[in-house]
């Protein structure tokens, strides 16, 4: 009952919210997967969480590259431009923990995903 429930609200959520706070939704998403495979470490990279914690990430970068690179895109040249460099930059990071397992080097994706995020939100964050 209790996963009904979790899934009608999920739904409900989707439906209501709209496009900056869904991507900030999905990248805070991802960052909490990832720091909870930082704090549960042996676990995670032996489980399998850590592996589905880094494709998700890289789906949502993919997804963020496609949309940069679209010709119809509103924003502006250069801010796309440097969010396609940071894509990169998280796209390298990943196969480098896949290829080498550490848990600091989720840092660097965890604190990009929640400044993007904090940043479609309009919200200052801690590291400002």
């Amino acid at each position: 009952m209790y996963n009904n429930a979790a899934q009608a609200y999920q739904s409900v959520e989707k439906a209501t919210l709209n496009g900056r706070e869904l991507e900030a939704k999905v990248l805070t998403d991802a960052a909490v997967k990832l720091i909870k495979c930082q704090e549960n470490w042996e676990i995670a990279e032996k489980g399998g969480q850590l592996n589905d914690a880094l494709k998700l990430n890289q789906k949502i970068w993919s997804i963020f590259q496609t949309e940069l690179l679209a010709p119809d895109n509103p924003m502006n040249q250069d801010l796309r431009t440097d969010l396609l460099r940071l894509s990169l930059f998280v796209d390298r990071r990943i196969m480098d923990i896949m290829a080498f397992p550490d848990s600091e080097k989720l840092t660097a994706i965890i604190n990009i995903n929640q400044n993007i995020a904090a940043g479609l939100k309009g919200v200052a964050t801690d590291s400002d």
